[in-house]
């Protein structure tokens, strides 16, 4: 297509309307003076299912609300690909993820501030999550009550669940309260993103009432295709986006771009947009606006193995839904009082754990559930069972995302290379290991658990490796693909600026270095408001004429 015609210029133009964006669109925008525009490929939220908490059975997977990605094959799954859901609509990912608010590990922060990122740690970090938190139970030194994003206790339990976290601490796993501390490590029944059992989506949080602004404008069903750099100066600058609005390809100009596409989305217009390794781009024919090898690396994830069991006597999921009276029960008490099963976020109870004594905090996090299936959008199965999924919270596998055409029709390469590296096999094993001794624990003896998956029969490291190829399968969380840091595989500094050109920034989860120690949700709206508590102190530098945030050309070219 050509282009039809330029919009005029914004001062700042963001990709992606999900956490980060929705958050960024707020913030930015409280300056009357400037003119903000958050763009989005997907259409409203105003699917129902994104609402009623069950209904991501109903979004991921369907085109209306899902970019319907998949995986590589992958050796570590054993020849299996895996479908990757990442959210189109408003909201992103928070209209169609599993609603669990968790921050993991202080030590993940700190070690992003050890590897060059000052300003990141622990101890940085804290407040802006308390800044955008609105808790149920008010506020505290560890929790917010006047923020935008919404967290409450779950309002349905299980004998079945609570039985589980029973004999988590027989066999050294204490009860605690709250996972978002700093040190998550024990059982405890995960806090959620729901607000009187309705789903409580980052358009809601930060979108509502925004469009009354006259300096804030919304774009949806609008598709990015690249970033257009203006190459006159030394270093090239954003000065806008070329994008698909209404079936034509159009020109959007800002001062300032800003990808918040998420880790697959951001690495994948860098791409196009002529940043990124110099062999892939010139195999594809894009001019190479700036070599950065680390655009579309350092993928991570974190892989469950779900492992179900089988009870006898324990009221599960499995019965209630599995008759048309349970399914209408389920809808009129949901209907009555925004209860019952239907408000069940996908994991009911948490659990992190070590895989070994010599761990130095949690590596294991458990996403125990009162239902089984043989595998996502399937049947549940038709007997009482719960599913006890597993993910090492910190793998040592890396992966890579890569566009294979130099338009965005085609879907990209997502090649996670999961269990590829010895060191999350042995962590795998070990993981199985100790969920089969949390399932023979005293507590749990008068269900009488039956492992059906992977299955009792199998014993030793290597049938138990082969099996974590059979049954893993992803969690939702990538992130990584364009890293925070200063090394030569960087492709943005601590300050979320892109490294060799200006006015262009990535913010949301693929700046992560590494993977944070649980769910990725809300640290990536903590990613979003450190960026815009910053973009706001420059402005404000700008205003006054000091230029002392500004970078080189040479520290950009050469962090």
């Amino acid at each position: 297509m050509t282009l039809t015609h330029s919009y005029a210029a914004v001062d700042t133009l963001i990709v992606g309307a999900g956490p980060a964006g929705c958050l960024l669109a707020k913030r930015l925008s409280e300056d009357p003076h400037h003119r903000v525009m958050l763009i989005e490929a997907g259409g409203r939220d105003n699917y129902p299912w994104i609402h009623i908490p069950v209904g991501y059975l109903y979004c991921i997977g369907n085109p209306r609300t899902d970019w319907c990605f998949r995986t590589e094959t992958e050796d570590g799954l054993n020849g299996r690909s895996l479908g990757y859901p990442r959210g189109r609509v408003l909201g992103g990912c928070s209209s169609i993820n599993g609603m669990i608010y968790m921050r993991g590990q202080a030590r993940d922060y700190d070690q992003w501030a050890s590897m060059g990122n000052p300003g990141w740690a622990w101890e940085d970090v804290l407040p802006l999550f308390r800044k955008s938190e609105d808790h149920y139970a008010g506020e505290n030194a560890l929790h917010g009550a006047s923020g935008e994003w919404r967290v409450e206790a779950q309002r349905h339990k299980w004998d079945i669940l609570e039985t589980f976290r029973e004999a988590a601490a027989e066999v050294g796993i204490p009860p605690i309260e709250d996972f978002n501390g700093g040190d998550n490590e024990g059982s405890s029944y995960f806090q959620v993103n729901q607000r009187s059992g309705v789903r409580w989506n980052a358009a809601k949080a930060f979108l509502k009432g925004l469009e009354r602004r006259p300096n804030f404008t919304l774009v949806t069903n609008a598709e990015v295709d690249r970033v257009i750099f203006d190459t006159h100066e030394a270093m090239p600058r954003a000065c806008g986006v070329r994008v698909c609005l209404n079936g034509a390809w159009q020109e959007i100009r800002a001062r300032e771009v800003i990808l918040s596409a998420g880790a697959i989305g951001s690495p994948s217009i860098l791409q196009r947009s002529g940043i990124g390794p110099r062999p892939l781009l010139s195999q594809l024919g894009i001019p190479v606006v700036h070599e950065s090898p680390g655009v579309g690396e350092n993928l991570q994830d974190h892989l469950q193995l779900r492992m179900i069991y089988r009870v006898v006597g324990a009221k599960t999921l499995n019965e209630i839904a599995g008759t048309w009276f349970g399914k209408a029960s389920m809808a009129w008490q949901y209907l009555l009082s925004r209860s019952g099963p239907m408000t069940m976020a996908p994991s009911q109870l948490g659990v992190f754990a070590r895989s070994t004594p010599d761990q130095p905090s949690a590596n294991l996090q458990y996403h125990v559930q009162p239902l089984s299936l043989p595998a996502f959008g399937e049947p549940l199965h038709p007997y009482p069972a719960f599913t006890a999924s597993v993910c090492n919270l910190r793998p040592a596998s890396r992966g890579r995302v890569a566009i294979r055409a130099a338009t965005p029709s085609t879907p990209p390469l997502i090649q996670p290379n999961y269990l590829s590296e010895e060191a999350d096999r042995r962590v795998a094993v070990d993981a199985i290991r100790l969920t089969r001794s949390i399932a023979a624990a005293p507590a749990l003896s008068r269900y009488r658990p039956e492992e059906i998956k992977p299955g009792a029969e199998l014993q030793s490291d290597e049938d138990l490796m082969r099996a974590a190829g059979d049954i893993g399968t992803t969690i939702f969380h990538p992130v990584g693909t364009c890293k925070m840091g200063q090394d030569e595989n960087a492709v943005v500094d601590p300050r979320l600026r892109v490294h060799g050109v200006a006015g262009l920034r990535v913010v949301d989860a693929s700046i992560m270095p590494t993977i944070t120690s649980g769910n990725t949700c809300s640290p990536t709206l903590m990613i979003a408001e450190k960026a815009a508590a910053m973009i706001l102190e420059e402005q404000q530098w700008r205003a006054i004429g000091d230029t002392t945030p500004a970078r080189t050309n040479s520290e950009a070219v050469n962090p």
